[in-house]
């Protein structure tokens, strides 16, 4: 599976860059902008950290790639797959 990787960076109520990606299948309407914001503000409200900060300015689309078997089942799962970059504590 082709995969869309939108790389994401979110300032944290503490003052931290928040940097993780979000994993998309590389197809419409999975890797559309409000789809992919839609998953990321989920992460976040996971988190218990505010979601409403999450625009296309934070997440930018950055490449494509073959997805890893445990990413391909995640995305299958929850139609996304998240990948922790840094302070995702």
């Amino acid at each position: 599976m082709k995969i869309a990787v939108f790389d994401t960076y979110v300032l944290r109520p503490d003052g931290r860059s928040m940097h993780f990606d979000i994993l998309v299948r590389d197809q419409e309407p999975d890797k559309g902008i409000d789809a992919v914001l839609a998953h990321g503000r989920r992460y976040l409200a996971a988190k218990r950290l505010p979601a409403e900060s999450l625009t296309a300015q934070e997440c930018r689309f950055c490449h494509v790639q073959a997805a890893a078997p445990a990413v391909e089942q995640e995305i299958a799962r929850s139609g996304f797959a998240i990948i922790e970059l840094q302070h995702c504590d």
